[in-house]
């Protein structure tokens, strides 16, 4: 994928985040199944930076059940921010997350981080390339032995997802130009929207941690009524 398709992609993510970022939030109310197993498995002593935190749900309840460690929250969607910042004890900062190389010395914590989530986020992030910068960035700050725990939305799964999928033309793009996998979908609350998603399969991920010097130690299926439209993984 060329730089200026990737560009758009993100553009059209950057567009419909900011404004149906108080429509989206209000559908993002709870923690999904995936994000609650997650939960359980990280100590009150473990520091924990939360890549694309949307509106903060999940530092949330970690600091419901009384999270002693340093908790950190990233987005580039201030909408999303501003009900993420009303949580106590919770930094929160506003970023591009396909810029991470280039802020990542802001992120940092002596001795890394000893978790970094990412859900439902690097399905959002165009490019082998993009996606790979950020992956390596991520390595650099974890923890050397912490855990990466990230999670994809694997919307082919659901036939009333497949029916949302909307032709490129209406951006202006040519099937031509994307990745395989690479898919556009329509937003039908509070208004029409549009927006980019990845569909990653379990092979794409494991190739792409291991080319960010990592290696998948767990994965399973979750969420939604069926359970299996997020793709969890653990990588360490």
């Amino acid at each position: 994928m060329n730089s200026s398709t990737a560009r758009q992609l993100l553009e059209i993510n950057r567009k419909f985040y900011d404004q149906f970022g108080p429509h989206f939030s209000a559908t993002r109310k709870k923690l999904q199944p995936g994000v609650k197993r997650i939960l359980e498995t990280i100590q009150a002593d473990e520091s924990v930076l939360d890549l694309g935190c949307g509106n903060g749900n999940f530092l949330r309840d970690l600091t419901r059940r009384g999270h002693q460690a340093a908790l950190l929250g990233v987005d580039f969607s201030l909408p999303l921010l501003r009900d993420a910042e009303s949580t106590p004890g919770v930094v929160f900062c506003e970023a591009d997350l396909s810029q991470l190389p280039v802020f990542s010395s802001q992120l940092s914590v002596e001795d890394g981080w000893n978790v970094i989530t990412m859900f439902a986020t690097l399905h959002h992030i165009p490019s082998m390339e993009t996606r790979l910068d950020i992956l390596r960035t991520v390595k650099k700050i974890l923890n050397p032995n912490g855990r990466f725990i990230l999670s994809n939305w694997q919307f082919l799964n659901s036939e009333k997802l497949r029916a949302r999928i909307q032709p490129w033309d209406r951006v202006g793009l040519d099937a031509n130009d994307l990745d395989e996998g690479d898919t556009l979908l329509d937003w039908r609350s509070g208004g029409e929207g549009l927006r980019y998603a990845h569909q990653f399969s379990a092979e794409e991920l494991a190739g792409l941690a291991d080319q960010a010097g990592m290696r998948v130690l767990d994965s399973f299926l979750s969420d939604g009524e069926s359970g299996n439209l997020g793709l969890y993984q653990i990588w360490g």
